[in-house]
């Protein structure tokens, strides 16, 4: 059994024009005897944008000096360590000992408006139907260092935020069923060295060790459940319970680059991000309904009782290639091309340690996205630096595949 939710999105960061959310939810299940099974409604991740210029959940907001560039030639420029973030390489330009810190406040704004439900058996669902700006605003910080060392080494470390997302709901909102509120939260520590063998070469490794934390809270319509199993005294979408699943891991990968400087004041840099694969456990809570439709699926099944639960989320792996040009000794140009592997998060399936609550499905089905800015710096003085940008970074979510 199935209830359909109806959405339409608006956002002014990241997601561009609104689409037409047709999704579909467990909410029901046969109710019959000592084999009656019963599934909780669809947990989901957020696929909107939070990111001020990135796609998906991920944050490139990661250097204030790249930003004002819009990230334009951040693979090649190496004007700062926290160059480092987009590729490990940079580091063997600096000279030194450099320190750096990073904090932005990111401000999304996300609407929802015109959503409409209904349950398995074709009645609406009552709630909210727009809210305002339900992405929430995050202050993401990064810390980078570095050391000059003999042999032309460089060794740096960066501590970062690269993937993040948060929402919430109004509580009562008709898609309440399959999402209520949803954040993911990552820090990413990035040991690097670099090694500049040549005036005009410099190349560049680092370990990427990430832990990712996840929380997902949505509302049960037990009313529905128990009506299409029977209970007597079940209204559907009048007797909610809800659903919560929470997570961590930690994960490894790795990072390389190059740079190459064929002449004076031009360089090349190009520069690879693994991907990494988190396999999130932690434990899912269930609160029942006050009119006891929850509790006598429990006994009966012996579903929905608090449990183990764990998913895989993998965070993808970028290549990326920039181009930084000096034209004169006050003015540059640079360039940036990014290609991003979304396409490995195909699915969202959460796994519950309890035999008796099926596994949870939702089809992702992203695809791989580029990104493409151009920049340019002017330096009026020795002391002043002005910087701007353009860029474009396409969304990974089709329009039949977005969910809340």
């Amino acid at each position: 059994d199935t209830a359909e939710l109806n959405v339409r999105f608006r956002s002014g960061m990241g997601l561009g024009q609104g689409g037409v959310l047709t999704s579909m939810a467990n909410a029901g299940t046969a109710y019959r005897g000592t084999r009656a099974t019963a599934m909780v409604a669809a947990f989901a991740v957020l696929v909107l944008s939070t990111g001020a210029h990135a796609a998906g959940f991920a944050l490139r907001e990661q250097s204030a000096s790249a930003q004002g560039n819009a990230f334009a030639g951040a693979t090649a420029a190496a004007e700062d360590v926290s160059y480092m973030f987009f590729n490990p390489a940079t580091l063997g330009f600096l000279t030194g000992y450099q320190a750096l810190a990073v904090v932005n406040y990111i401000r999304p704004q996300t609407e929802l408006s015109g959503a409409s439900g209904a349950t398995a058996f074709g009645s609406p669902i009552g709630g909210r139907t727009s809210a305002g700006d339900v992405t929430d605003d995050v202050v993401t910080p990064a810390l980078y260092g570095m050391a000059e060392l003999p042999l032309g080494l460089r060794a740096g470390v960066g501590i970062s935020v690269p993937f993040g997302l948060q929402v919430g709901y109004p509580g009562n909102w008709v898609g309440r069923y399959h999402v209520v509120s949803s954040e993911l939260q990552t820090v990413n520590i990035n040991p690097a060295l670099a090694w500049r063998p040549l005036d005009w070469l410099a190349v560049g490794a680092g370990l990427q060790v990430q832990y990712a934390d996840a929380e997902i809270n949505s509302a049960v319509d037990f009313g529905t459940i128990g009506a299409a199993a029977g209970i007597p005294g079940a209204a559907p979408a009048g007797q909610d319970g809800s659903a919560r699943l929470k997570g961590d891991d930690w994960a490894v990968g790795f990072n390389l680059g190059a740079i190459v400087e064929p002449v004076k004041g031009t360089r090349i840099g190009l520069a690879y991000r693994s991907e990494l694969e988190h396999e999130l456990e932690g434990d899912a809570r269930f609160s029942l309904d006050q009119a006891g439709i929850g509790a006598a699926l429990r006994a009966a099944t012996g579903a929905f009782a608090n449990t183990g639960a764990s998913t895989k989320i993998t965070t993808p792996a970028m290549l990326s290639a920039g181009l930084h040009q000096e034209l004169t000794p006050r003015w540059a140009v640079m360039g940036e091309v990014a290609w991003t592997e979304w396409s490995t998060f195909k699915e969202l399936r959460i796994r519950f340690d309890n035999p008796a609550q099926p596994d949870n499905f939702t089809e992702e089905d992203w695809r791989d996205t580029f990104f493409v800015a151009l920049g340019t710096t002017y330096r009026p003085t020795d002391e002043v630096t002005l910087r701007g940008g353009i860029a474009f970074d396409q969304t990974p979510v089709e329009d039949e595949h977005r969910t809340p």
